[in-house]
């Protein structure tokens, strides 16, 4: 028979209170992967002294540990050598999930821009100690593929995502975790974004000469580690990056208009 109350209609609804006492324990959890100091796969208590340890039954446990392997922090294994492991939440998932939540928010070009402008110059100047040999290679590699015209549909979309990659390398450098995170998050917004999308696929040559020009500028203060001057060119390539994407999408709308 169900542990759960029965409503009006005769299904049964959740018990507020095992709710709550699951979330607890998943706090606490995590609370024990800290500090214990356990990383990635490392395994965690078994089922039965996590019972132990914080006074609950086996269901809520499990409850529990489901809810942290949703959260793509651990993962089970069945089995001999079974039980639950720490996982390392890549990016991409950690993404997912919270493009999961802006899935049904109207997102605008303006929106994204408003805190890439605010954001970008700042992850750039946290970048400059870090950046190497390779960094400033890779980022003349990603300028190579979109400084011409495109020969095909393919190309042009694949200068396109280039173009962003070169502001994802710059946020890799970075010395600040979540200021790189929400740089690379938005980066993939403007990627993902079905307005952005149909920019990106419109036939029409881009102006890519000054957005370069300020990049080829970008790259050199960061050599010389002027802060500065990286923090100013940042600051108006975004304007100008922000400028060319909505100009674009005016242009857009009216065809849309029109047809």
């Amino acid at each position: 028979m169900s542990n759960y109350p029965i409503s009006k209609e005769g299904s049964p609804v959740a018990d507020p209170a095992r709710r709550k006492r699951t979330d607890e324990i998943v706090d606490e959890i995590k609370r024990t992967i800290i500090s214990d100091n356990l990383v990635p796969g490392d395994r965690l208590p078994q089922e039965k002294d996590l019972t132990t340890r914080f006074a609950a039954g086996k269901g809520t446990v499990r409850e529990a540990l489901k809810s942290l392997e949703v959260q793509g922090l651990i993962r089970t294994r069945t089995g001999p050598g079974g039980g639950a492991f720490i996982e390392s939440m890549s990016e991409t998932r950690a993404m997912s999930l919270l493009s999961n939540y802006l899935f049904t928010r109207q997102i605008s070009i303006s929106d994204i821009y408003a805190l890439r402008k605010a954001l970008e110059p700042i992850v750039a100047v946290s970048a400059i100690n870090n950046m190497d040999q390779a960094g400033f290679d890779k980022l003349h590699e990603l300028i190579g593929v979109y400084d011409h015209e495109p020969a095909d549909e393919q190309e042009r979309w694949d200068q396109r995502m280039a173009e962003l990659d070169f502001h994802g390398v710059v946020a890799s450098y970075s010395d600040n975790v979540l200021l790189a995170f929400i740089c690379h998050f938005l980066q993939r917004l403007l990627k993902d974004l079905a307005v952005c999308k149909d920019i990106y696929q419109r036939p029409e040559p881009v102006q890519r000469g000054a957005g370069i020009e300020y990049q080829y500028c970008l790259i050199e203060a960061m050599r010389r580690k002027d802060a500065q001057k990286v923090e100013q060119i940042m600051t108006e390539h975004m304007a100008h990056a922000e400028k060319a994407m909505v100009a674009l999408q005016a242009t857009l709308d009216e065809r849309f208009l029109s047809d």
